[in-house]
């Protein structure tokens, strides 16, 4: 374990399970309140039970509903006689609150920290209530002031109320994420499945309480403690390598637009605790942490070091690349990866990505092009179908090599997508074959580029690329299965 930096100070965490699974919320503006006098006021309320937006006591003050957790309701001075509605289910108070807005009765809203923050907000506005809302500090944002780190290149994700991996898959892939966690969904389940990555945990526990703890740790020694709630979660690179050096070899090539990739780690942070400070990383020119590529993907051959023209051709990579559908959440596999062209540009589109390769000079391929291209990628070093046994169950997975016998370890493992790229026309009925074999519908194409090339005396000719089968295969989801 690391190092604990003491502190107190105010705090909040989202209400439990209120917001559906998706991306990370956009600002938006709110839509103007058009004929209420009295639209619903939302005030966070930081862990010390105190509302710190001036505006908050009026609000109180002239409130006659208040809805709110029962530790919310009890921290607040309300005024006599106003009805109070004990949050459980939300139905109940979502009628209270609808009748109070048509009748013009000033209500409010306790919730913690910034509600609009994976908070009760996003429900209310879906039920069309009209809402003012009063912040107080999110518990992201305390716990990396805590940490003493700059947040602005971090992605906020929750695993609280709904399915682990894609939060999970968020800190595998970005170098500094925040997961607001929940019992059973929290540092040490997370820690547990970063085993593997270079990644540095704090787990901020009880943020402003008398209790509060920072705590800067791995993933390994996260999985095997019992952390106290609520926490929040925020892993982040390690500079360390998570692999062996590797060898000397040709000049890395330069990324087409510095805008394009996660930056550099940051430098350590004013009044962290041992260790902390180093791995504030993933700042990007554009502060987009997990938006596409500014540069754009099926980059051409010679963005990337390979050997011999192993490499998948731009023509191919993009329609692989559109096929196994990359995006923030997902688990992609590149069995067989070659210079790792695939896997790198799913890893752009904020896909985490493993990256399977038996030839040890094509491992050290692999891993100067994901540092040149500034991604993280996982390299696992070993001949498929072996390789595969212990990685996590992926979501997509680009079979480029390793023949029948990976597809098939591929199939088995039942990703909801399995793309593969094949050279030969007489794999192509095996592939199929055993691909519906494993429940798997199937459809494939046949790519054949000719790309121009210039003549003595300014002509041009076209200059034909081998041709390449590439199948993409669909599994039905079982019953209660996440797509």
């Amino acid at each position: 374990m690391g190092g604990v930096i003491p502190g107190a100070g105010p705090a909040g965490r989202p209400l439990p399970g209120d917001v559906p699974p998706g991306r990370v919320p956009r600002a938006a503006a709110p839509a103007p309140v058009v004929g209420v006098d009295a639209p619903v006021t939302v005030v966070g309320v930081d862990a010390g039970g105190a509302p710190p937006h001036p505006a908050a006591a009026d609000a109180l003050a002239g409130a006659r509903l208040a809805v709110g957790a029962a530790r919310h309701l009890a921290a607040v001075a309300l005024p006599p006689g106003c009805a109070t509605v004990t949050l459980g289910p939300l139905a109940p108070a979502l009628e209270r609150l609808a009748t109070a807005v048509a009748a013009g009765t000033p209500a409010v809203v306790l919730a913690s920290g910034d509600p609009g923050l994976f908070g009760i907000v996003r429900r209310l506005r879906a039920d069309g209530l009209p809402l003012r809302v009063l912040p107080a500090v999110s518990s992201v944002a305390a716990a990396f002031a805590r940490a003493g780190l700059p947040w602005d290149g971090a992605a906020v994700v929750s695993a609280h109320g709904r399915d682990l991996r894609p939060a999970l898959n968020a800190a595998r892939a970005l170098p500094a994420v925040a997961v607001l966690t929940a019992p059973g969904a929290g540092a040490a389940e997370i820690g547990a499945g970063l085993v593997g990555w270079p990644r540095r945990l704090v787990v901020a526990e009880r943020l402003g309480t008398p209790t509060e703890r920072i705590v800067e740790t791995t993933p390994q020694a996260a999985a095997g403690t019992t952390w106290s709630d609520p926490h929040v979660l925020l892993s982040l690179a390690d500079p360390a390598p998570a692999d062996p050096p590797v060898p000397p070899g040709p000049a890395d090539p330069a990324p087409a637009d510095p805008a394009d990739q996660p930056g550099p780690a940051a430098g350590p942070g004013v009044g962290a605790g041992p260790g902390v400070g180093g791995a504030a990383a993933g700042a990007r020119a554009d502060n987009q942490p997990a938006a596409a590529p500014a540069g754009g993907w099926a980059l051409p051959e010679d963005a990337y070091v390979h050997r011999d023209s192993m490499i998948t051709k731009a023509e191919v990579r993009a329609l692989a690349v559109a096929r196994l559908r990359p995006r923030l959440g997902r688990l992609v596999w590149d069995v067989g990866a070659g210079s790792g062209s695939v896997g790198i540009e799913c890893a752009l589109l904020g896909a985490a990505v493993i990256a399977v390769e038996r030839d040890p000079d094509a491992v050290g391929l692999v891993r100067r092009n994901a540092a040149a291209h500034r991604v993280d990628v996982r390299v696992v070093a070993g001949p498929a179908p072996a390789a595969l046994a212990g990685l996590p169950d992926p979501d997509a997975v680009f079979v480029g090599g390793g023949g029948l016998a990976a597809l098939a370890a591929v199939a088995a493992r039942r990703p909801a997508r399995v793309v593969a790229a094949l050279a030969a026309l007489d794999r192509v009925a095996p592939a199929l074959d055993l691909l519906r074999g494993h429940g798997y519908r199937v459809e494939g194409v046949q790519l054949s580029a000719a790309r121009l090339a210039d003549l003595p005396g300014g002509s041009v000719r076209l200059a034909a690329t081998n041709p390449v089968f590439v199948l993409t295969a669909d599994h039905p989801p079982s019953p209660g299965e996440r797509r």
